[in-house]
């Protein structure tokens, strides 16, 4: 590995490029898509407001403005920190509180923007430049030439672009996971220095300082989100293969450190437990709306989207023609480092890799399909790739012949052009497929802003709750909301253009129009919901009558 230990200029300077591309990207129009559904409960928890205390100030049978629910979208005076970790604890323990109390301070800061809250992941980002530097160097043991392909592999990956302007968690996990893996692998490297100098009678490295680092970050890994422990799972099995089983002094102080790091987290796992247990014995637990998709094109199409991503669906013919060129990449990727690296490098990728995501996939294989939601649960397998196709080109610049060199540095361009313009356009669209059930809200919320006094009907059944905030965001502010809770039939005032019908059940639409003696006609019909318009009956259309205390519809 001699030759990977400089890199020539070219590469030097091509690097500092991506970097910054990637950078620029990351903070580039941060408002310009939807702030979706799971956006707007990280601003719900940010608040410190429960749903319940949202739906009884919201959901009333009134008639409301936009502005009405800028109070729960954010930082406050009403609420403090602690209602902001309490409402977690309450309702939603599966997300630990460590992002949104970061979020909360950032909030009452610099404000309650879509911008201001998006901009704390784009920084919180920028971490994980330094940290894969440090992840591949103890993998690797070079200086320049893997890292740095690695940090710009992952400057322009649009898997992390998308994560780095949503106001979620995520880009915050992949950085404890890089601290984590990486203090974890410099604590095993010393521990096996520190026989070789106590041999030769040298000063040992500091080893309790480094485990307290793994044990410290392992915590904050857990504290971010709840999937880490699976990335601890992986760890410790790369433990036990790199000491073959072997109960050694390395082995006794892998699991002191993570035993602390699990015992620091456990205050939040009995809340987890607690509220699961409740989940079991609840009879009227609201579900939220889910589709299951076939697995295996599911997940040919996320590892496409580590590289390259225009918001293609799973049908797209497009995908047919990249999908298996970046299958054959990470692919020989993953084979070639099993080949040319030691064991201990190869199987913690390898790990990495598989251990986090096997408890979703087969359940899913068992199921027939696998939530969209659970696509962010993959991050540590999109690290473990990245990292190996890393190690693939910084070798291949150097390796065989000219003509063998010049073919690389084709497949190099084309992964680096594949970033860039994805992240190009992905940079320029108001909606992405991260999006899910709030996909569609720009163009539902342009027909809406088309019509002169629109009404805007719903309930917080399902998906509507967080939709119907959603929409806040995209609406103009003649629009007014009338929201009701448990389906009640609304009372619709005069004075209304036009009056929508967000995803209503077929029930709760009919009764509507048995109560007004109007139809609806659907306007907006997708995969997650639909939009509907009262409208006059034909028999009222053709004598023009409008029937009292009712609404004129356009």
């Amino acid at each position: 590995m001699r030759h990977l230990k400089f890199a020539p200029s070219w590469l030097r300077f091509l690097i500092i490029f991506l970097l910054a591309m990637g950078i620029l990207f990351r903070f580039f129009n941060l408002d310009g898509k939807v702030y979706w559904h799971d956006e707007t409960y990280t601003s719900l928890r940010i608040s410190g407001y429960t749903i319940n205390e949202a739906k009884q100030q919201l959901f009333n049978n009134r008639v409301i403005g936009g502005e009405n629910f800028a109070q729960f979208q954010g930082a406050n005076p009403e609420k403090s920190l602690n209602d902001t970790i309490m409402s977690l604890a309450k309702e939603n323990s599966q997300h630990p509180p460590l992002y949104y109390v970061i979020a909360r301070l950032w909030m009452e800061i610099f404000g309650n923007s879509v911008t201001a809250i998006r901009s704390l992941s784009a920084c919180i980002s920028l971490l994980v430049f330094p940290c894969v530097y440090w992840l591949c160097r103890e993998l690797f043991n070079v200086p320049l030439s893997v890292p740095g392909v690695a940090i710009a592999l992952m400057a322009i990956s649009p898997i992390h672009l998308v994560y780095a302007q949503e106001a979620q968690e995520y880009i915050l996990w992949l950085v404890t996971i890089l601290l984590s893996s990486a203090s974890l692998l410099q604590a095993m490297r010393l521990e096996s220095e520190d026989k070789d100098q106590l041999a030769k009678k040298r000063q040992p490295p500091d080893l309790f300082a480094i485990w307290s680092i793994y044990a410290v970050t392992l915590a904050i890994s857990l504290y971010t989100f709840i999937w880490s422990g699976f990335v601890a799972v992986a760890h410790g099995i790369y433990v036990m293969i790199a000491a073959k089983f072997q109960l050694t002094e390395t082995v006794r102080t892998y699991l002191i450190a993570s035993l602390v790091g699990f015992l620091a987290f456990m205050p939040w796992l009995t809340i987890v437990f607690g509220e699961f247990f409740n989940f079991l014995i609840s009879a009227g637990k609201t579900t939220t709306q889910s589709s299951l998709m076939p697995i295996f094109p599911f997940l040919m199409m996320q590892l496409s989207r580590i590289f390259f991503d225009i918001d293609l669906s799973l049908n797209n013919p497009i995908g047919y023609f990249i999908t298996p060129f970046f299958l054959t990449l990470v692919g020989y990727s993953i084979y070639f480092i099993c080949r040319k690296t030691n064991y201990k490098v190869w199987f913690f990728i390898i790990t990495l890799i598989v251990v986090p995501a096997l408890p979703l996939i087969l359940p899913s294989l068992i199921a027939g399909g696998i939530e969209a939601s659970t696509e962010p649960y993959f991050i540590p397998s999109y690290l473990g790739i990245q990292v190996t196709v890393a190690y693939l080109l910084a070798t291949q610049l150097y390796n065989g012949s000219v003509s063998r060199r010049s073919i690389w540095h084709i497949i190099i361009a084309l992964v680096i052009i594949c970033g860039l313009i994805s992240s190009k356009v992905s940079s320029q669209s108001e909606t992405w497929w991260n999006k899910g059930i709030s996909y569609d809200n720009p163009q539902v919320a342009q027909i809406i802003n088309q019509t002169t006094r629109p009404l805007l009907i719903s309930d917080a059944l399902g998906n509507n709750f967080g939709n119907v905030f959603s929409l806040s965001y995209l609406l103009e502010p003649k629009v007014r909301f009338l929201l009701v809770n448990n389906q009640k039939i609304p009372k619709i005032p005069d004075g209304f253009t036009d009056v929508f019908l967000l995803n209503p059940s077929d029930i709760w639409r009919e009764k509507i129009e048995k109560k007004y003696k109007l139809k609806t006609d659907i306007v907006s019909s997708e995969n997650y919901y639909s939009v509907w318009k009262l409208a006059k009956s034909p028999k009222l259309r053709q004598r023009n009558i409008s029937p009292k205390n009712k609404l004129s519809a356009s």
